[in-house]
């Protein structure tokens, strides 16, 4: 994983003085801990919810059952559902959600393998969402999201 980039995001963050926050389902954490190494990171972060569980998203986010049921846990649709929520719960600039599959188990497909999370970054009222496909083991793909997630939020604010 490039820490360089999460440095760089953080920079960026202070810089434009907007605060952060995750809910993140596949990652389990990895965003908030990631970027809680940082110096200074409490300068924007604003904290966050791992909602591995559905019941955990629908509860403290307001993802509704019928999204869940319709296209799974692991979809676009409920990451879109998180954001919104998560930006509600935390009221930070930026609110970033993730699910997906980084191993078997979950609500995998021909149409969506092992490998593929979805992310949602709302800035400015605006989703930005994300459907990407990685290879590897569950630490990998959970390694390549995180880095992808923080280029990201980067792009969208730089």
């Amino acid at each position: 994983m490039d820490e360089s980039i999460i440095a760089a995001c953080l920079d960026k963050l202070r810089e434009k003085a907007l605060t952060i926050a995750f809910a993140e389902s596949v990652t389990v954490g990895a965003l908030c801990h990631e970027f809680g190494m940082l110096p200074a990171v409490g300068d924007v972060f604003k904290g966050g919810l791992v909602c591995y569980d559905g019941e955990v998203k629908k509860e403290y986010l307001g993802v509704e059952d019928e999204l869940i049921e319709r296209y799974s846990p692991e979809s676009a649709e409920v990451t879109a559902q998180m954001v919104k929520g998560l930006e509600r719960f935390f009221k930070a600039d930026i609110s970033v959600a993730i699910t997906g599959l980084s191993q078997a188990g979950g609500s995998e497909s021909i149409s969506k393998p092992v490998g593929t999370v979805f992310y949602n970054i709302l800035y400015r009222d605006k989703l930005n969402p994300y459907r990407k496909l990685y290879k590897g083991d569950a630490k990998e793909i959970i390694a390549q999201a995180v880095e992808d997630v923080f280029c990201s939020v980067y792009e969208i604010i730089h």
